[in-house]
């Protein structure tokens, strides 16, 4: 397999800095996480019972390079705890990196855990309108966005009752239709076109496929081996913290498929 200079100067390639919108480089994210030592019985006597507080370091993000240009649909693989998510969170500016610097130009909209944002004892009226104020948007694109967004959702007469009422179904449907109607320069999503009924998957996958043709940069993380190749340009395949491959999204897939022995099936498109 070519290394992961090899692969990024073959696939992406830089471009000059006006072309990019996401610039990451050489980021790495230590993060610092308390538990609690299970004294021993010995221990126990000594300290009546105190359980011990130890600190442990996690390298959640290993020196990660690369870089997205304007109107990329860039998809973002890897097993579960492989530092996809915190990545995003970092390009998105909800954590910062430890070491290293992300730049990003462009109107951002982020739909990277489902309903996080929102304020329960407020309605979906009202949260839809607080989202829009924090992304910039003024009142008359409010009341445009705002019928756009009840439209997709489908949530009619819930939109006045407290989200608290919502179920998590519906939560996931205002939170995506909210991030995609925003009109973002860079859109990052985690795992979100899962939620709702059959036909509410297939009209937000349609409605990703149109997002895609529109120009504008998406950073989609994913499972589904299907939706990688079908929705996205370029791939990242995020290993145990460390960028694995950054190339062409089938080159990924491939290659992440053989690292993991599995062959494509039709499971592969169901869910991102």
């Amino acid at each position: 397999m070519p290394s992961v200079s090899e692969q990024s100067h073959a696939h992406a390639g830089y471009r000059p800095a006006s072309d990019v919108s996401i610039k990451v480089e050489n980021v790495s994210i230590t993060y610092r996480t308390a538990y609690e030592k299970i004294p021993t019985l010995r221990t126990t006597l000594l300290r009546l019972g105190r359980r011990e507080k130890l600190v442990r370091e996690i390298e959640a993000v290993k020196n990660v390079s690369f870089q997205v240009e304007k109107g990329t649909v860039l998809g973002v693989v890897g097993a579960n705890g492989a530092g996809k998510s915190t990545l995003v969170r970092t390009i998105a500016g909800i954590l910062p990196p430890t070491e290293g610097r992300v730049e990003v130009v462009g109107r951002v909209s982020t739909l990277l855990a489902l309903g996080v944002g929102f304020n329960r004892e407020l309605s979906g009226r009202e949260n839809v309108i607080l989202g829009g104020l924090a992304a910039g948007l003024n009142k008359m694109e409010l009341e445009e966005k705002y019928e756009e967004i009840v439209d997709f959702a489908e949530l009619g007469e819930f939109m006045d009752l407290p989200m608290r009422a919502y179920s998590s179904g519906m939560y996931g449907r205002l939170a995506f239709a909210v991030a995609i109607h925003m009109d973002p320069d860079i859109l990052l999503i985690d795992e979100a076109l899962s939620v709702g009924d059959a036909k509410f998957r297939r009209k937000s996958f349609d409605k990703m496929r149109s997002l895609c043709a529109e120009d504008r940069t998406i950073v989609l993380v994913s499972h589904a081996f299907g939706s990688i190749r079908d929705l996205c340009h370029q791939a990242v395949w995020m290993n145990k913290g460390h960028l694995e491959m950054w190339g062409e999204a089938n080159d990924v897939v491939d290659a992440y498929r053989d690292f993991l022995g599995v062959k494509e099936d039709r499971t592969d498109k169901e869910d991102l």
